[in-house]
């Protein structure tokens, strides 16, 4: 199980009047202090894991953001910041001594430049809302994380959030230029902007996957592209799921980038057609969807093309779109896959990690074996052109010891993912949920190394402690911190 750091109890003796400089700096219905309220915020979309935070503070720009962080600061209390809540790697998980600061307020388009081909918003837009805001003018926002309807653009920047299309277009990190945030201290820091490039250090390259980690968000720059004049998917069948992974790796191999490609298993094509009807082949041992973008010369040409690849690699069916609205209608069933294998199972648990295009069939055949031991069934939806898998682990929170397989079952597969030369997270982060394997993919060096970087943001730990660093250490302890005759600069910061 999880452990989070212990509690200060001197702080939470302060609580009263904590809530109250809070509501001082952000007035009428912004501080949520009651235990049924903070109850909304004892957890995000890893539900396995909650606690009730000492307070929740919801401010409406940027000022107050300051004055909050600035307060905390100097009472040294530990600060959660949290968009939508939909992360699934308890990347927003609350601290029992700590402050969430929610920034749901933040949901303002502030300008869209279409000249220039972007758009700054505040962090609490949601992602779609991007594209929504610049379609009238052809465009679109690239990145689509099946949450898209409800994440939030902050979020996304802390998580680098990926989705469907990140294999042609990328992930948050290449779709974010520019980002407002202020540190722990109460500074306003901004890095990039409408510009694509900068010549020095890469602030917003660590700033985007930080996890909360360094700063809050308060503003950010994205990039948005023209709509490709069309595009349409295939959906193919194949006997194994073997077959599927070779064919993502033959296409790749081709040249061919498509726009989307993903794998669904037999579970997840069944608990996805049950739900959304979208005429999926349930004869297949594996589907694969693959979407080609661009004119409609191209995207015929490429169409023969993948489907030759894949004929030549024992698809048993292959169907193409003949429309927009079938097209969207092959799409639906993926996206609405996690909440389709939620009325298969009372609870499921949802990894991530990536692994090398070559190895899924490997892996997917070891999965089935950690099936058999762990005794759970286990529904694989993941992003096949760049290797992203995202397992749903079925099991019975209500049966004793069935989490803990399920931990178990999927800390497995992420030891997996790092033995084949992949990495613990694609999109979803590290958070608390692969906290503790962190050291499977990095040494003590390498992990010294970013908690140095940390250090250099937020010298006391207040920023979301407790995620991403599998052991938390003073600054002291990795040379950040002078040390006088002796004595640490904060001797009772807590250890676990």
């Amino acid at each position: 199980m999880i452990r989070m750091p212990e509690p200060d109890a001197a702080l939470l003796a302060r609580r009263a009047e904590i809530v109250a400089a809070l509501q001082a700096i952000v007035p009428g219905e912004g501080v949520i202090e009651s235990e049924r309220e903070r109850r909304a915020f004892e957890c995000d979309a890893l539900t396995a894991y909650h606690q009730l935070p000492m307070a929740v503070v919801l401010p409406e720009n940027t000022r107050q953001v300051v004055e909050i962080l600035r307060y905390c600061k100097a009472n040294r209390i530990k600060v959660v910041p949290r968009g939508a809540g939909t992360s699934l790697s308890g990347g927003a998980l609350p601290l029992a001594d700590g402050i969430v600061l929610g920034l749901g307020k933040f949901k303002r388009i502030l300008d869209i430049d279409v000249a220039n081909r972007c758009v700054v918003v505040q962090p609490g837009v949601t992602n779609l809302g991007i594209t929504h805001a610049v379609q009238a003018h052809g465009l679109y926002y690239a990145p689509d994380p099946s949450s898209q309807i409800a994440c939030s653009i902050g979020g996304n920047v802390a998580e680098n959030s990926g989705g469907v299309h990140c294999l042609k277009y990328g992930l948050t990190t290449n779709n974010v230029i520019g980002v407002e945030f202020v540190t722990m201290e109460g500074d306003i820091i901004r890095v990039g902007g409408k510009h694509f490039d900068a010549g020095d250090y890469d602030l917003l390259g660590v700033m985007v996957g930080s996890e909360g980690l360094l700063g809050v968000v308060t503003e950010v720059t994205v990039r948005v592209l023209p709509s490709p004049p069309g595009a349409r998917a295939l959906l193919i069948g194949f006997p194994s799921i073997e077959g599927a992974g070779e064919c993502v790796a033959a296409v790749i191999g081709s040249g061919i980038i498509p726009g989307g490609m993903e794998i669904m298993d037999k579970l997840a094509i069944e608990a996805a057609e049950a739900f959304v009807h979208a005429n999926y082949p349930l004869d297949a041992a594996a589907l694969l969807i693959v979407e080609l973008d661009g004119c409609a010369a191209e995207v015929d040409h490429l169409i023969a093309a993948v489907e030759s690849i894949a004929m030549d690699h024992g698809a048993t069916s292959c169907r193409a779109s003949q429309s927009e609205e079938e097209r969207l209608l092959f799409w639906a069933g993926r996206k609405a896959a996690f909440p389709a294998v939620g009325r298969i199972s009372p609870d499921y648990y949802c990894m991530d990690g990536t692994i090398p295009r070559k190895e899924i069939g490997r892996v997917l055949t070891r999965m089935k074996e950690m099936e058999r031991h762990y005794g759970l069934r286990c529904a694989n939806v993941f992003h096949a052109g760049d290797g992203n898998l995202h397992p749903l682990i079925l099991y019975d929170a209500n049966q004793p010891g069935e989490l803990q397989r399920a931990e178990d079952f999927g800390a497995e597969i992420l030891r997996l993912c790092v033995e084949v030369g992949g990495v613990l997270t694609g999109e979803h982060g590290v958070g608390v949920e692969k906290r503790d394997l962190m050291n499977t993919m990095f040494n003590e060096t390498d992990l010294n190394q970013q908690q140095r970087l940390k250090c250099a943001f937020d010298d006391e730990s207040l920023l979301n402690p407790g995620k991403v660093f599998p052991q938390l250490c003073r600054c002291a302890e990795l040379g950040r911190m002078h040390v006088h005759a002796g004595q640490l600069r904060f001797p009772d910061l807590p250890r676990f």
